[in-house]
């Protein structure tokens, strides 16, 4: 579930004091004044549920309404070359400041004309997560666990029903915003992006969340250079004047200068918890609707002041809470006939350090290996929190048509434990009779090809048997047949015409039948055996006869035509008694 947020702003309880101390803020720290662009009333300041919106990207979910501290991290202009220490409020987290700087870069190579700066990504990631719970990332760049907004149900917030299948929220009933950039499922799936390059779009990835917030920000040809796109530009991402207001505090605080700090080390807001309560493999509980959490203490004092209150120590980590694992919790074989999906279910089982079962730990189950087969709805990965029992079942398997085998990994999400493997096998479509469409003789002379092609069908239990592997080999006649190396043959026609006698790429239409390409005969007569087998166990074995060049008429295939026997002339007899010359 998520993480508490203390600081957020409730849909339905923001008030005009917060805009107005984010003003005073922007004014208080010299940042130069903004006409806000207003696309509609704000429904924060209506007091009312707002009616359901997931056309923003975060779903109009809840923000934490933090603002800068008042005396600026470094005088306009002088950004560059900034110390690498300093205060941790200032201060951004080695790698999400890589993410934004990153997602800068690439978005400037594909969409130049956006002007998309950095600062702004590093001002939602501040207002939206906390710069990813204070950096609490792995190495890769993807939280510890996921960062999860309250469920939009309507009550308190926006009402938007699942679009995901719980697969990225945990939450089969309703959307809840995911991640560091606190995407909404529904437009993770249409904006979700390969940040770092490792094959996959994880929301809770800071790589792949700054990417697909660039992207976002940057649509509808928007020139973030302007003022007035870069408002629409916020306001699509949480339509809230309050919202842009604090976003905009924070651009401008960021574009006077920011330095880097280690991963971790960052400033947490209040209620969303440092990172170590996610670690022991259970998030915190969810923030009530009844109400909004502890209200935002200001901002910091001007010469170095500060009202936030001091943290209470982090109390002893129990061995009942911490994460030891993830293991299988039965799961049976798991095989499928191409095309079906798998009957059996993946499941797997987190535990803590008593072997006891954990509760909402963040699995991610991942398919791997040259398969077509994916989760319900063509997936490859899908992460699940565990229930009370400590399980999770991985949605519906689905096979391919391309048989083998391949590994489905199940992992606690973030973690540096072992991951559990499941080995799946995908078996052909089967057939059980495999015959030709008529019993024509087949017959060629050595050196040409077969007039006649080979048409068979397969069926199942007397059903037609489509999309059934068909292997074809050229067998010699022993008691224990093998390939031929002599006689006829099929063309590789990938391969410029070499010649082969096994064919393993052929399957059986709609209809079940299939074709099989021309046959070739070399320049040996005599009788050979072709055999068809299909998965299921289906064999067929068909004659081909080559006979002698010419021995039907047919000229000598080498050109070279034989010497005809012509007798020789009759000679007259000479007449008797006549001399000769």
């Amino acid at each position: 579930m998520a993480a508490q947020f203390g600081r957020r702003l409730r849909k339905g309880a923001t008030t005009t004091a917060v805009a107005a101390v984010a003003v005073a803020a922007l004014s208080a720290s010299g940042a130069p004044g903004t006409t806000l662009v207003t696309g509609s009333d704000d429904p924060q300041a209506t007091g009312s549920t707002p009616p359901p919106d997931d056309s923003a990207a975060t779903g109009n979910s809840p923000y934490y309404t933090d603002l800068p501290p008042l005396n600026t991290p470094n005088k306009p202009g002088t950004s560059t070359n900034l110390p690498v220490t300093g205060s941790a409020e200032s201060g951004i987290p080695a790698s999400i400041l890589a993410a934004y700087k990153k997602a800068e870069q690439t978005v400037a190579g594909s969409d130049a004309a956006c002007r998309l700066p950095w600062q702004l990504l590093a001002a939602i990631g501040k207002v939206e997560s906390g710069q990813a719970r204070g950096g609490r990332v792995d190495a890769n760049g993807t939280t510890f666990s996921p960062i999860l907004g309250p469920v939009l149900d309507g009550r308190g917030f926006a009402m938007i029903k699942d679009t995901d299948n719980g697969a990225y929220d945990g939450d089969p009933t309703h959307d809840r915003a995911v991640g560091p950039m606190q995407f909404i499922p529904s437009t993770w799936a249409t904006w979700g992006q390969d940040g770092n390059g490792d094959g996959r779009k994880d929301p809770n990835n800071i790589y792949d969340a700054a990417l697909a917030a660039g992207r976002y920000l940057c649509a509808g040809s928007r020139d973030l250079s302007l003022a007035g796109d870069l408002d629409r530009a916020v306001l699509s991402y949480n339509h809230s004047d309050a919202y842009l207001r604090t976003v905009r505090s924070w651009f401008d605080y960021y574009k006077r200068g920011t330095h880097e700090i280690p991963d971790g080390t960052g400033t947490v807001p209040p209620g969303l918890g440092g990172g170590t309560d996610r670690d022991l493999g259970g998030p915190s509980p969810s923030p009530s609707p009844s109400g909004p959490g502890k209200p935002s203490p200001g901002p910091s004092k001007p010469g170095g002041g500060s009202t936030e209150p001091t943290p209470e120590p982090t109390p002893p980590t129990k061995p009942a809470e911490t994460l030891a694992g993830v293991e299988n919790a039965g799961t049976g074989p798991l095989t499928a006939t191409a095309g079906d999906a798998f009957a059996e279910r993946i499941k797997v089982r987190a535990k803590n350090k008593l072997g006891g079962p954990l509760a909402e730990v963040s699995v991610t189950f991942t398919v791997a290996g040259d398969t077509e087969a994916a989760f319900d709805g063509g997936k490859k990965a899908v992460t699940l929190l565990t229930g009370a029992d400590g399980t999770v079942t991985a949605p519906v398997l689905k096979a391919g048509e391309k048989a083998g085998k391949f590994t489905v990994r199940a992992v606690a999400t973030g973690r540096s434990l072992p991951a559990v493997a499941y080995s799946a096998t995908v078996t052909g479509r089967p057939a059980d009779k495999i015959a030709r469409i008529d019993d024509k003789a087949l017959t060629t002379e050595a050196g040409t090809e077969f007039a006649d092609a080979v048409e068979v069908k397969a069926t199942y239990k007397g059903a037609i048997a489509a999309g059934v592997a068909v292997t074809a080999t050229m067998i010699t006649d022993d008691v224990k047949p093998v390939e031929n190396d002599k006689g006829p043959y099929f063309k590789d026609e990938d391969a410029d015409g070499k010649t082969v006698r096994t064919l393993t790429d052929l399957k059986t239409g709609a209809d079940g039948t299939l074709k099989l390409p021309k046959i070739y005969a070399d320049g040996i007569a005599g009788t050979y055996k072709l055999r068809l087998t299909t998965e299921g166990g289906a064999v067929l074995v068909i004659e081909l006869k080559v006979e002698a060049a010419g021995a039907t008429g047919t000229p000598d295939p080498s050109g070279t035509p034989e010497p005809s026997a012509t007798p020789e002339p009759s000679r007259t007899p000479e007449p008797s008694g006549t001399p000769t010359a």
